[in-house]
């Protein structure tokens, strides 16, 4: 009885101590919302003093709990001496008397989606842009010696690469600034582009430059890219009048109007100065490194194009052989250009330029060189990168049909031996139960006849009965990617690259590797009839028993102008080098040319 009376006591003891362990597992429960403890950047910005003011800014903006969690950012942490240094240029003395809107612009500026380490970094634009939707410019300064990275051409990176839970910091001794004044603004400003920007009023176009950023139902931005050309320039350009055979310098307006205004209204959009100006006008955003990758560009005046080359390091304008007579062209000045604007942006050339009738150039059409692949900043054009692949509707130029397999992918693999590094790979590209009808939007085409030239890589399981289509015609020959041209190794004593042209075949890598398998075939000659972007599309008429997975593999898709020498240049295999051209002119004579 003693003992059972006891009972009721020892219970109540034991769910004491239950109910004790329980209230303290609660009480020390925490919940994160990342996949482990590394810290987040809210996190890390409490535990470090040093970046207290940048931590204000995102409690101020509402973004330190959006920086709490899980995420694959790039942040630019200035530190509390750029932000204080920011505060007084603006006349402040806290972060509470900057107007809410501009600290969130500010916020956004620091901020990328996308996470970027200095090994992604180059000279130029990141390819990926803000929060805010402009664009963070990389460069390399040399300060006392010592070689920093610079942000925007105006901070230097003090710390680098430090890996958060979420993000990649990057610690800055300076505020970015937000572009918020237009191209016209930007131009107005600068008392080294007075005449320019007379000449800008004169013809209409100041306004134009002066608009907001508008977008469209596609969300594409109105951006601008305006090459413009400073007084030294006009000064030092001359003209003379044929009429008068008086000698100008076009160092005034009037002198402008001179030489260019044939109808006397600049206004006029037909006015030689009106389309002097457009000429100087580029549709989109285009900062030097898209001039370094993509040879032609449109302009507003119609069906006027600037070609583009990276030489040395330096981007050419306009420097093409015609006829065998190399035109000179202008080119860009580094330092004053990649100037983001809210509406564009600004590069300054070294010389006057006006319209130049273009006769048809070629076009070298990686087709690996898709935004949405580049996004993809850990593999896309880096050495050993794993192959990656996306669905249909994720590409903006490219599309495809696929019938029972929705989810097949359009692949992206490294590919040492092709141009570039990559290859691109349809998965399953056969009738039916596979990707068909893929179709890309080409670069800039001239108007004018070509031969177009589609580089594949052999394999026998691959198509043997692909149809090209040009602007939705079918071009004179299919492609067999399981066809080899004769005699494809012996390339001392085989057929030389002249013969192999007449087959419709071209050895298109220099050196020549015999066991690459690398080779280009000749589809057709089509009619560019319209100056701009074009459609080339491949159909597969077969189904099962081809287009295994990863056996239909493309690289370069070339629109060569008939009259040019098909064979050279050629081009070089591998990684993409920084200021050097992937282009290889034809050897010398008496030097070996595979």
């Amino acid at each position: 009885m003693e003992k059972l009376s006891r009972l009721p006591r020892l219970l109540s003891v034991f769910f004491f101590f239950i109910a004790f362990l329980l209230l303290q597992s609660c009480t020390e429960l925490k919940f994160k919302e990342t996949t482990d403890e590394t810290q987040n950047v809210t996190e890390f910005l409490r535990d470090n003093e040093e970046y207290s003011l940048f931590l204000e800014m995102l409690d101020i903006t509402n973004y330190a709990s959006y920086m709490n969690t899980y995420g694959t950012f790039t942040v630019f942490i200035p530190t509390n001496e750029a932000i204080n240094n920011y505060l007084k240029d603006l006349g402040f003395t806290s972060l509470t008397q900057v107007p809410i809107e501009d600290l969130k612009k500010v916020v956004k500026l620091h901020i990328m989606d996308t996470k970027y380490t200095t090994a992604s970094f180059t000279d130029g634009k990141l390819f990926n842009p803000t929060l805010l939707g402009q664009f963070i410019i990389t460069g390399n300064t040399v300060v006392n010696d010592e070689s920093f990275r610079t942000l925007n051409k105006e901070a230097k990176i003090l710390i680098s690469n430090l890996e958060l839970g979420n993000a990649v910091v990057h610690i800055t001794d300076k505020v970015l600034s937000v572009a918020d004044k237009t191209l016209a603004q930007t131009i107005e400003e600068n008392p080294e582009l007075s005449l320019f920007t007379e000449v800008l009023k004169a013809t209409g176009w100041f306004e134009k430059l002066n608009q907001p950023l508008t977008f469209d139902a596609n969300k594409e931005g109105s951006f601008l890219t305006v090459l413009v050309q400073s007084n030294e320039v006009y000064n030092n350009t001359q003209w003379t009048n044929p009429k008068t055979e008086e000698k100008l310098t076009l160092n005034t307006l009037e002198n402008l109007k001179i030489r260019y205004s044939h109808l006397g209204d600049p206004t006029n959009a037909a006015d030689s100065l009106n389309l002097y100006v457009q000429y100087h006008v580029i549709p989109k955003l285009n900062y030097l490194a898209d001039f370094a990758i993509t040879p032609v560009f449109e302009t507003k005046a119609p069906a006027e194009v600037i070609s583009s080359k990276l030489i040395g390091g330096k981007i050419f304008l306009n420097r093409d052989i015609f006829n065998g007579v190399l035109e000179p062209g202008f080119s860009v000045d580094r330092p004053t250009s990649d100037l983001t604007c809210s509406n564009g942006v600004l590069h300054s050339v070294d010389a006057n330029f006006t319209i130049i009738k273009r006769l048809p150039l070629p076009v070298y059409f990686d087709l690996c060189d898709q935004p949405e692949f580049a996004n993809n900043t850990a593999n896309y054009r880096k050495p050993g990168g794993v192959k990656f692949g996306l669905r249909p509707g994720s590409f903006k130029d490219v599309t495809w049909w696929v019938g029972s397999g929705t989810t097949y992918t359009l692949d992206w693999a490294y590919s040492p031996t092709a141009v570039n590094g990559d290859d691109l790979r349809p998965f399953r590209f056969r009738l039916g139960t596979g990707i068909n009808d893929l179709e890309f939007t080409t670069p800039v085409i001239i108007k004018g006849r070509y031969k177009i030239w589609v580089s594949y890589r052999q394999n026998d399981r691959a198509n043997a009965n692909l149809r090209v289509f040009f602007n939705n015609k079918i071009t004179s020959r299919v492609l067999n990617m399981r066809e080899r041209p004769n005699n494809p190794f012996d390339t001392q004593a085989g057929i030389p690259d002249n013969v192999l042209e007449t087959q419709g075949y071209k050895r298109y890598i220099f050196p020549h590797v015999q066991n690459d398998l690398q080779y280009s075939r000749l589809v057709g000659i089509v009619e560019v009839e319209t100056t701009g972007r074009q459609k080339i599309k491949f159909v597969s008429d077969q189904g099962s028993g081809s287009g295994a997975n990863d056996a239909d593999r493309f690289d370069i898709v070339e629109f060569r102008p008939v009259e040019m020498d098909q064979i050279w240049p050629k081009f070089r295999k591998g990684l993409p080098v920084p200021g050097q051209s992937n282009l290889v002119p034809k050897p010398a004579p008496g030097m070996p040319e595979n």
